[in-house]
């Protein structure tokens, strides 16, 4: 019963979203899925890359992270983000996203089991960003993407734009993002699909004299009929040096997953913090409601 309501799940994410490459709307960085996803204001983790360019100039050193996500059944995917400044040049990025569908079997059009097959997909992420103006930074990503059915192919090229505003002395940022704006290369079939355009704008506040960090964003602006419908928020508490807990939400997700008069959980996220010498440890879980629940695990580190 989990594995029909899983696939009804993932088939009617895709009809509703109408594009191709969705993989690329998955929060894959535990830390930022505990925290619902509201990641655009973002300036202390490379994963930042992946919701908005700007923000991988307020790192420091040469951080590096890797993310594993426990998806429904047989679905895993995998990212890893990398930064380096380059002195008077500015500060670059590179990140690879990658999700494998499973095996499934191969049929003609009698029935008859002919083989095995697979899917999956990647993006190549590379970024630059700099500083516009005093505490204000800019960045850019640009994108390669590739689908793979069977011996069936699909790829298309795409850029990210963000903006990001830091008031230190106040714990404020600010950031505004533009992702996936591009178009396919090659495609399935005759008609071009859109990709998942997804414009962002977020903000992050760490209160004065406590250590509680809030985030929020609003997501999928650029839908004019349900702009400001999609919006995630999360709490990060910093017990000490060594432990964070986190909470997140997704009033969209929460929608999509309700069953009759009941989300249970649907929507809701929750995930630790560990700090173990040099590398950080994370971990979120997140509840899908009725079908089940998706599991991430990352660390990241410093290379000096």
């Amino acid at each position: 019963m989990r594995l029909i309501l899983a696939l009804i799940f993932l088939a009617t994410s895709s009809l509703q979203s109408q594009t191709s490459f969705d993989f690329l709307r998955l929060d894959i960085s535990p830390r930022a899925a505990s925290l619902g996803g509201s990641y655009v204001a973002n300036g202390d983790d490379p994963n930042v890359i992946f919701y908005n360019p700007a923000g991988i100039n307020s790192l420091e050193g040469r951080p590096v992270s890797f993310s594993f996500l426990k998806h429904l059944v047989d679905i895993n995917s995998a990212s890893l983000a990398y930064s380096h400044n380059f002195e008077s040049i500015g500060r670059f990025g590179a990140a690879i996203q990658y999700i494998n569908y499973g095996t499934f079997t191969e049929a003609d059009e009698t029935g008859t089991e002919t083989g095995e097959f697979s899917a999956n997909e990647f993006a190549l992420t590379i970024g630059y960003s700099n500083i516009l103006d005093d505490n204000f930074n800019y960045g850019a990503n640009i994108k390669f993407i590739y689908s793979g059915i069977a011996e069936e192919t699909s790829t298309a090229f795409a850029f990210d734009i963000g903006l990001l505003y830091n008031l230190p002395k106040d714990g404020w940022r600010f950031g505004i993002s533009i992702l996936n704006l591009g178009s396919q290369m090659s495609s399935y079939f005759d008609k071009q699909e859109d990709l998942p355009l997804d414009m962002r704008l977020g903000v992050y506040k760490k209160l004065e004299h406590t250590p509680f960090e809030f985030y929020f964003s609003f997501n999928k602006l650029n839908e004019k009929d349900d702009r400001f419908s999609s919006i995630t928020a999360g709490g990060e508490i910093n017990l000490s040096k060594t432990i964070s807990l986190r909470l997140g939400y997704d009033n969209e997700k929460r929608k999509e997953l309700k069953l009759g008069t009941s989300a249970g959980l649907a929507g809701f996220h929750a995930g630790i913090g560990i700090n173990v010498s040099d590398y950080k440890v994370d971990y979120a879980f997140s509840s899908l409601g009725s079908i089940g629940a998706m599991h991430r695990i990352g660390i990241t580190t410093d290379l000096y």
